[in-house]
């Protein structure tokens, strides 16, 4: 199937581009999303006409996700998990709750605009890319920690497996301390 873009589709071309897509692709996702036009000499024709509008609406949604992305460039918003002293996630931080992390922080992010290449599946601060508009994209990091106290730590640049070294550390410390008064206490009795 032949189409008209009406707008860049990423790994696909520029608006006004006549490409050649598989069917299901063309049918199920350009056409109903309004992103393409089929490539038929009327809609050629149409798109021509009103190319110059498109162009502009383009260019104007273009200038607002910039603006956005301003603002949300850099931003770091935490997400509160459960996770195993390991620092793996009992479960996965996926697109639709990191957007739910930027509303609630004030900015208006779709599901469908966080481009993560996997879910997240361990504690961290890890660093994400949003899709604000086809040619605009900004990366933001999520904090993911177990509680609002971890996730300062985190952000200071500690890493969970650190503290959890550290804990051990002290505790192993503090044995071998008690041993060591109750062996001094033994060599007292026997003299």
């Amino acid at each position: 199937m032949e189409v008209i873009l009406l707008e860049r589709v990423a790994k696909l071309g520029q608006m006004g581009q006549v490409v050649k897509v598989k069917d299901g692709y063309g049918r199920n996702y350009l056409l109903p999303q309004g992103k393409a036009l089929r490539a038929t000499t009327a809609n050629i024709a149409k798109f021509e006409s009103q190319k110059a509008q498109l162009e502009a609406r383009n260019l104007e949604t273009r200038k607002e996700a910039e603006a956005v992305g301003e603002t949300l460039a850099g931003q770091s918003f935490i997400v509160i998990r459960s996770a195993s002293d390991g620092g793996v996630l009992y479960g996965s931080v996926a697109g639709r709750d990191i957007a739910e992390a930027a509303t609630a922080a004030g900015f208006t992010v779709d599901r469908h605009q966080v481009a993560l290449i996997a879910p997240i599946k361990d504690l961290g601060v890890h660093d994400v890319t949003v899709r604000l508009h086809p040619e605009v994209e900004v990366t933001v990091s999520v904090n993911v920690a177990r509680s609002p106290e971890e996730a300062e730590l985190q952000a200071a640049g500690k890493s969970i497996r650190e503290l959890a070294a550290e804990a051990e550390a002290a505790a192993e410390f503090e044995i071998a301390e008690l041993f060591d008064d109750i062996g001094g206490a033994v060599d007292e009795d026997e003299e």
